[in-house]
């Protein structure tokens, strides 16, 4: 425990507060010995690192019971990455960084819920760094991150509902193999993108065209 002080930087006494607290997981013994390794080195940093960042020992504690609680990355994945989509590795320090006071441990449930978060090990692994990005500016934007997500849950299913027409319809006219499965087509993923664009665009001149309409006219300044 002295050596893993040290190394942390931090008084012995701080250490074992933190492991009565439950904030890290107790040693490996062997006899009278007690082995911390670099995972608690890691643990210990990341609480220094969230401490500095606002958060409580209480909320940090939460926080940890969240993602021990999540899918690892293997899992969200499925048997490979996505094929479009680029993961991204983040420490806990910088996942606070993005979503400023709103990392709690309710919007990290609904992250790996929703298989935005994931773990892999000691780290956390974002699905996409396109998402990643786009929730953090709207967050910087105004709009709280539960929101974020329950948009999200909204759109996954509008998504879900075009992916399965759009595989529909060009698997209808597509060759199957000898085992009777249709390979993706190669133009499915651009002539879908290009759609939903398309119609997204047009649905949004629509909607702030009502919206105008439906503003009261101003009053001429007297």
């Amino acid at each position: 425990m002295e050596e893993l002080a040290k190394e942390a930087g931090i008084p012995v006494r701080t250490v074992r507060f933190y492991r009565e607290r439950g904030l890290i997981s107790p040693p490996r013994r062997e006899g009278r010995i007690a082995w911390y390794d670099d995972h608690h080195l890691a643990r210990l940093r990341t609480i220094a690192g969230l401490l500095e960042r606002g958060h409580t020992l209480t909320g940090i504690a939460d926080l940890a019971r969240t993602f021990e609680s999540g899918r690892d990355v293997a899992e969200v994945l499925g048997l490979g990455e996505p094929s479009e989509e680029t993961p991204v590795r983040v420490t806990p320090e910088q996942l606070a960084d993005y979503f400023e006071g709103e990392v709690t441990p309710e919007n990290l449930a609904a992250a790996l819920d929703l298989g935005y978060l994931a773990t892999d090990g000691d780290e956390i692994v974002h699905i996409s760094r396109r998402l990643l990005e786009v929730s953090a500016e709207l967050v910087r934007e105004g709009v709280p991150l539960a929101t974020v997500f329950a948009a999200g849950r909204r759109v996954r299913e509008h998504a879900d509902a075009l992916a399965e027409l759009f595989v529909s319809v060009l698997e209808a006219h597509s060759d199957e193999d000898a085992r009777g499965n249709a390979p993706e087509p190669p133009q499915l993923r651009p002539l879908a993108r290009a759609v939903v664009d398309a119609e997204l665009s047009m649905a949004l001149d629509r909607r702030l065209r009502r919206e105008d309409t439906d503003r009261p006219p101003r009053k001429p300044a007297s």
